[in-house]
Parts: structure tokens; sequence; C-alpha cells
């Protein structure tokens, strides 16, 4: 489960950042000033990608980070930003070089550091997570520790360590409740180890909290296939109406719409 964050907090500073204007008169060439005028115009270019991306023209925003990333290649924000938007295309190599080149100016840059250990998780480069994860754990200045133990929780279960994978998901859970992504897991955790009660109490936690049309048609498909190896074929149906309502045209609302006709 990839929870990548940028987007939400990047769009408000773009739209924050003040341009300076004022053209200098100098005939002759000032490194300082040229420096100076470079980082405006990446502003520049930056504000017009906060704008594209606001009103979801994610080709020509990627256009406007890329100039800007031209004329100030060691802006972490740009850099940032770029990496979100590339990952948005499902452009994953791109995306990463630009978190590790984020982590090379400032390797303190914790939100961009979480974004690539879920980055790896997605991949299923789950090694490479953990250490990111620890990494993030360790830091006390990291305000939500609960996210860097998730990842590393559910990638231990993938890399078959279940007793590491309950106790970071555990502690993940017990910093922090109501983070969904946690539960989510737990109930992936639960059901792939054929606990079915108990990943049924996981997912309905998670139904609880409202995560969003994708998650929602992820978990009710879940749901189904749990409840159809009960035999309660009828509970599971409903289940299965719900996620093709939520994501109709998400990878989960066309399994569940496969799974229906299945079922029928």
């Amino acid at each position: 489960m990839l929870q990548i964050h940028g987007w939400g907090t990047g769009c408000a500073a773009l739209a924050l950042i003040l341009l300076l204007g004022g053209a200098s008169g100098c005939a002759t060439s000032n490194p300082r000033a040229d420096s100076r005028q470079d980082e405006r115009r990446a502003y520049a270019h930056f504000n017009m990608a906060a704008d594209h991306i606001k009103n979801d023209r994610l080709e020509l925003a990627v256009r406007e980070l890329l100039m800007a990333e031209r004329l100030d290649p060691e802006n972490q924000r740009v850099q940032h930003s770029l990496a979100i938007a590339f990952l948005r295309k499902g452009k994953q190599a791109e995306a990463e070089e630009r978190f590790e080149r984020v982590l090379d100016l400032n390797p303190r840059a914790l939100e961009v550091r979480f974004n690539l250990s879920s980055l790896y998780l997605n991949q299923g480069r789950y090694a490479g997570c953990i250490e990111q994860s620890k990494l993030l754990f360790d830091d006390p200045t990291f305000t939500a520790p609960w996210r860097a133990l998730n990842n590393w929780g559910y990638c231990a279960y993938r890399l078959g360590d279940l007793a590491v994978a309950r106790e970071q998901l555990g502690y993940a859970r017990d910093h922090n409740g109501s983070y969904w992504p946690t539960l989510m897991n737990l109930g992936i955790l639960e059901q792939e180890q054929g606990n079915k009660m108990e990943a049924i109490r996981s997912f309905e936690q998670v139904l609880g909290l409202s995560p969003g049309s994708n998650a929602t048609a992820e978990v009710n498909y879940r749901l189904a296939e749990i409840y159809v190896s009960m035999g309660k074929r009828h509970e599971a149906m409903g289940y299965l109406r719900t996620a093709v309502v939520k994501a109709p045209n998400g990878p989960w609302g066309k399994k569940s719409e496969e799974y229906l006709k299945a079922l029928r």
C-alpha cells in the first residue's frame, strides 16, 4: 500500500511563493545576480506548475517543474514535487531519482524519506523500505513514527518475518489507532494467515475511518473473499456490489465486478 505525501502540502506551498520582481539594468554579467534571477524564474515556473496541478493538467505541471529544475537544480521543493508528479504518471525510476536527490541535499528531509520508503514498498523492494523506515523511526524529529512502523511491519511480513511484522504493526497501531493503512495491513496479515475473524475486525475498522474510494473498494473485496470462504455467499456479494459502486473504474472495483460474475 503506497501512501505518498507531497501534493497536498506541496500545492499550498507552491501557491504561497511570492515572486520577487525587479529587473537589473546592468549590461555586464554578475554571477550572483544571474543566480538570483534564475531562482526567481524557477519560482515562476514552480507557481505555474501549481496552477496546472490544481486544474489537473499534470503533463503541463511536469513541463514547468522540469524548467524550474534546469534553472535551480538544487531546489529541494522542486525536486520533491517532480518526484510526486512522476509517481502520479507511473514513472517510478524518475521519481526515485528525485527523492534521492533531495536526500543528498538534505538527509533530514523526513517526508521525502518516507515517500522513498513507500516507493520501495510499492516496488517490492522490502529490505530497502525497512532500511529507510528504521532511519525515520530513529529520528526523534519525525512527528509520525507510526507511518514508519507501518511500512516496516508490512515489509517484514512480505519478507516472511511474521513476528517482526506483528510487533511493528502493533506498535504502529498503539501510536495511532486511526491510521487506516496500519489497520489495512493488519487485516491483510490476518486474512492471509487464515485468521478470519481478526481480519474482519481490522477491515471493518478501516471502513469506519472512510479511507477513500479505492481503499474502500479493496477492503470490501477482501471482506467478500473471507465471507465466501465461510460459505456466506449472499454477504460476500453485498460487499462486492459496494466495491463496484465505490470505485467502478479502479482495479478493485473491476476485480469485484469479475468476482460478482463468477459468483452468480
